[in-house]
């Protein structure tokens, strides 16, 4: 299960998973809206990463930012740390 604080939202934290084919898995927001949030996590569950990294990214609620835009931007930094050189050695 992966975590990540998130910034400029209602939702303080997304926690989820990522399958080895680079699937999304049980999202789940702590904080924020309920049944919009419910809604995303349903949405994007089996969705491909980068689907919804490209469907969410740069929605705009509060602070320049929102729920669904912080889970592409977790999505992102899960990537960029899949790829870095720390964990390729592994």
């Amino acid at each position: 299960m992966q975590t990540y604080m998130t910034r400029g939202t209602c939702s303080r934290q997304i926690l989820f998973e990522v399958t080895d084919d680079m699937t999304v898995k049980n999202v789940k927001f702590i904080g924020g809206c309920s049944g919009n949030l419910q809604a995303v996590a349903r949405l994007v569950d089996g969705k491909p990463v980068d689907e919804v990294i490209s469907t969410l990214k740069g929605i705009k609620c509060r602070s320049n930012t929102s729920c669904g835009d912080q889970l592409a931007l977790a999505l992102e930094d899960y990537k960029q740390k899949l790829n870095s050189p720390e964990q390729k050695k592994k």
